[in-house]
């Protein structure tokens, strides 16, 4: 059984998916079911995918199909028909990340005109995971793309910085640094325990770790919970 709130999300999504083939962002559903917050949104959606009424598509935001209907409410739309579209996000004025570069491993035919960057295990692109690992193997990238200062890599996992163009998968270089600019993505530890890859936002005394994907909340803390890691300077994917 769907709660009312449930069964009015599921039918504004499965109707804007019927005349548009693109589903309704956070805010148009937060607006259409009159709530307060994206984040009841967010929970109403995570409970019509456990109960199999619609389907998330990885590494794209706003991507939802819709796989059945209760009855009495018509049927899905024609999966033929649903095209997901990623949309931007309030990032405009962000600089684009430089085109990811294919990954190597450290021992490439060019190895030697290369650096070796440490991996330094996983990263969060989503909830934050355990603080980062030991290392575990290197990559091998041209000293032009590093610059100055001292780097690592980090496997990303999760999706919340998609509209940043960092998906689930890629290597992120890191320059090792305690300081960042707000706009800066990051690696922030939090409390000492979790780690997370995230936008940098100053709120007065506070620090805002901003995702890039509607489907995830900013977190607002205290200075005195983060600590700045290192800044992203570049990435790697593999094809």
């Amino acid at each position: 059984m769907l709660t009312r709130k449930q069964h009015e999300l599921l039918r504004f999504i499965q109707e804007r998916l019927r005349e548009s083939g693109v589903p309704p962002s956070f805010d148009e559903m937060k607006d259409a079911l009159d709530l307060r917050s994206k984040s009841g949104i967010h929970r109403l959606i995570m409970a019509l995918e456990e109960r199999g009424f619609i389907r998330r598509l990885p590494n794209r935001a706003r991507a939802l199909e819709v796989i059945k209907m209760p009855d009495g409410l018509g049927a899905p739309t024609p999966r033929g028909r649903f095209n997901p579209a990623v949309v931007q996000g309030g990032l405009g004025t962000q600089p684009t990340l430089p085109k990811p570069r294919p990954a190597s491993n450290s021992d490439d035919e060019d190895g030697r005109h290369s650096v070796a960057i440490p991996v330094m295990g996983r990263i969060a692109a989503g909830t934050p995971i355990s603080a980062i690992q030991s290392r575990s193997h290197t990559v091998s990238l041209p000293p032009d793309m590093l610059g100055s200062g001292e780097h690592y890599a980090l496997e990303v996992r999760g999706d919340s910085m998609v509209e940043a163009g960092i998906l689930d998968g890629d290597t992120v270089i890191i320059r090792k640094q305690d300081t960042a600019n707000t706009g800066d993505i990051i690696v922030a530890l939090i409390d000492d325990e979790e780690a997370t890859l995230k936008r940098l936002r100053r709120r007065g005394s506070s620090i805002a770790l901003e995702a890039a994907n509607p489907a995830y909340e900013t977190r607002v803390l205290g200075p005195d919970r983060v600590k700045i890691q290192g800044r992203l300077v570049n990435l790697m994917r593999r094809y």
